[in-house]
């Protein structure tokens, strides 16, 4: 059974990070690609490596809406055949290289690994918060364990209290009064949410209220299957019903897609701002990531499940998430047995 789901999407990069004219190569699922737009800006996604003798696609050029060999010559086309063999002049039908769905939604490029046959663009996760039009920071970065490691980490956020204390602690909230709930909606996301009402407000909004002030605040991370994450969260002074918000509500993304079985793209966006930048590095580079990072090298090829976690009652959103993502590959694993039958 795939470590991967196949019947999904997943974001392959920002819209911006394919150069204009140019393409982008990168490593998703545990496999070479390459991504460039055509003339009319018709994003593609293919195989990097040509079928002749195998070289990377990526060490060649773009020739109009073809991708060109750097070895040979070969040229392929948006739908993967060759069309061009610069040694007669002719298409070459024999050579073909595999190409993906691809959407663009929501500033980003989406595939579908899977059945082509099943890629509903409707099936993206809602990330409609991205289309704005106020300048914002849409960042990547690699983090060096497996994606349901990094999911889990998102659908436990108290580790804020332990990890987090520099950048985005809550002053010990989760463990005082946090409220703690997972549910499932019915378009079937898993929502993992804390709220932690009167309660000392962060660390990092101190400063924006008066001594003694109290708030109410919450944190409600939805989960998509595979492994698209967004974070909703609110501060507002306690009392008012949240309506005396401290600052507005916010929505991030955290968007996952497997680099490798151990390592994982994350996307991720924040205000464009140096202060903002700087804190979103602290959290993700220095805290995150290293911790991340040790937890991978520590259970090296072993199975989560064999291990025998202990589990504690703030694990119940990621466990869920777990459990939900062994079943859709059990069941697709089902159905590809079935096709070969």
């Amino acid at each position: 059974m795939s470590v991967f789901l196949r019947n999904a999407w997943y974001m392959a990069c920002w819209s911006h990070e394919v150069p204009e004219g140019g393409f982008l190569a990168r490593r998703l699922l545990d496999k070479p690609w390459v991504i460039w737009r055509k003339a009319d800006g018709t994003p593609v996604i293919m195989a990097d490596r040509c079928p002749h003798r195998f070289v990377p696609l990526s060490r060649g050029q773009r020739d109009g809406d073809m991708m060109r060999c750097g070895y040979h010559g070969l040229a392929f086309s948006s739908s993967g055949g060759c069309v061009h063999n610069p040694f007669t002049d002719e298409a070459l039908p024999l050579a073909r290289v595999e190409v993906l769905p691809v959407v663009e939604k929501h500033t980003g490029l989406w595939f579908w690994p899977g059945d082509a046959d099943r890629a509903d663009p409707a099936l993206i996760p809602d990330f409609g918060f991205l289309d704005v039009e106020r300048p914002l920071h849409r960042g990547h970065l690699k983090m060096d364990a497996g994606y349901e490691l990094v999911t889990d980490n998102l659908m436990d956020l108290s580790h804020a209290e332990f990890i987090h204390r520099d950048s985005f602690g809550v002053n010990g909230s989760l463990l005082t009064c946090g409220q703690h709930e997972v549910v499932q909606d019915e378009g079937g996301a898993i929502w993992n949410n804390w709220t932690m009402p009167d309660s000392e407000p962060p660390s990092w909004a101190v400063a924006m209220l008066p001594e003694g002030a109290r708030t109410d605040q919450w944190l409600h991370m939805r989960w998509n299957a595979p492994s698209c994450l967004a974070l909703f969260l609110g501060l507002a002074r306690s009392g008012t019903d949240r309506k005396d918000m401290v600052v507005p509500p916010m929505a991030d993304p955290h968007i996952l897609t497997p680099e490798t079985v151990t390592s994982t793209h994350y996307f991720y966006t924040h205000e464009p701002t140096p202060e903002a930048h700087a804190l979103l590095e602290k959290a993700f580079l220095e805290e995150d990531h290293p911790m991340l990072h040790a937890q991978q090298e520590a259970m090296g090829s072993a199975d989560f499940w064999d291990l025998r976690p202990v589990v504690l009652p703030s694990d119940a959103g990621a466990i869920r998430v777990r459990r939900r993502m062994m079943q859709l590959r059990r069941a697709e694993a089902g159905l590809e047995e079935e096709a070969a039958a």
